[in-house]
């Protein structure tokens, strides 16, 4: 994620008539989404989500809520950051009168065409790592890249693939994360590493913690490989990041541990990033991206815009550092967060 925003912004007119049809609108929309569930290959996405702990896609419900504007549903991954930053979503559209909640989802392959299908409505993600998701998912699994240190045109890019999948993206803000490598401090003191290309000429054969989906996507696995000619014998499937990654690294069952650039514990698993010396980290600002039927709105578009806004690259390394050193809830740091920047209410 670069320094940059994207400025574009949409009309807002939200009186009288056209906001009651957009609002039946979207009603309708996500009401037919949530009655698409029935078919077979949904049952298999929501199994999935219950399996992460939440409710199954099929208990989306279509009805209004306690008078409000309606059902939103945030969806989120299954690392820390996701999570946290899907609570405070949640949070920022109850206080502007949604009825929102969280469904965690494990990685992108599924959460993406859930929120395709309106399954859910809104998800925190970042602009370069989605942009060439949907560009190998519409052009195959290595076409040309789209995504840059550009955030400007990377986010044009997005937008140009993203909508034609019926997805909104809105604007970016200030805040950036990037996937990382970590090893060992003792593994690269012994082997004299301090960037990924030295850990490809040291010739060692690496077992990388990660989530499953590295074995295919550009910037884990076979970008390692191919940029830096490093030898990955395998994907130890243990998520992104996650505390059992880290430890297993510590603890040598691996050798190199996939993460992300603001994670605030790796100096408590004795951990150091290797610098991506070549660039095979595009940089991600964090922006929403919503469904634009059930979610396209512009009062969504506004709740979510001032988090945008204030949120800094520093917030999320403290936010990861309150749930992964202090052991806060997600939803107890995303409250605290907003109480503390004026967001909501209190």
């Amino acid at each position: 994620m670069n320094q940059g925003q994207d400025q574009a912004k949409d009309s807002h007119k939200t009186f009288g008539a056209a906001r009651a049809v957009r609002a039946a609108g979207a009603a309708r929309t996500r009401r037919a989404a949530r009655t698409a569930l029935a078919a077979g290959a949904v049952f298999a996405l929501a199994g999935g989500l219950a399996a992460c702990g939440g409710k199954s896609l099929e208990e989306k419900g279509g009805a209004k809520s306690g008078g409000g504007k309606g059902d939103i549903v945030v969806g989120s991954a299954g690392f820390t950051e996701s999570k946290v930053l899907a609570e405070i979503y949640s949070k920022i559209l109850n206080d502007a009168g949604y009825h929102a909640t969280v469904k965690t989802l494990a990685n992108r392959e599924l959460y993406e065409p859930a929120l395709e299908k309106g399954q859910i409505d809104v998800v925190p993600e970042y602009a370069s790592t989605l942009a060439e998701f949907l560009n190998a998912k519409k052009n195959g699994p290595n076409p040309k890249p789209v995504a840059s240190s550009d955030i400007g045109k990377t986010v044009e890019a997005l937008k140009a693939l993203a909508t034609p999948r019926g997805l909104k993206v809105l604007p970016a803000g200030k805040a950036t994360d990037q996937n990382a490598f970590a090893v060992t401090k003792e593994f690269a003191d012994r082997y004299h590493l301090k960037t990924l290309s030295d850990l490809g000429r040291s010739q060692q054969k690496i077992k990388l913690a990660a989530g499953e989906e590295c074995e295919t996507r550009p910037y884990c696995k076979p970008g390692l490989e191919k940029t830096y000619g490093i030898d990955v014998t395998g994907i130890d499937p243990k998520g992104v990041g996650t505390p059992q990654a880290k430890q297993a690294v510590k603890d040598g069952t691996d050798q190199m541990v996939l993460t992300t650039t603001t994670d605030a514990t790796l100096d408590n698993f004795g951990l150091v990033l290797l610098k991506d010396d070549k660039k095979l980290q595009n940089a991600d600002n964090v922006l929403p991206v919503v469904n634009a039927g059930s979610a396209g709105d512009k009062e969504i578009e506004t709740a979510l815009g001032k988090l945008t806004d204030k949120l800094t690259t520093g917030d999320l390394i403290e936010l990861n550092r309150k749930v992964d050193a202090e052991r806060q809830k997600p939803a107890d740091v995303a409250s605290a967060f907003l109480e503390s920047k004026g967001l909501v209410k209190k």
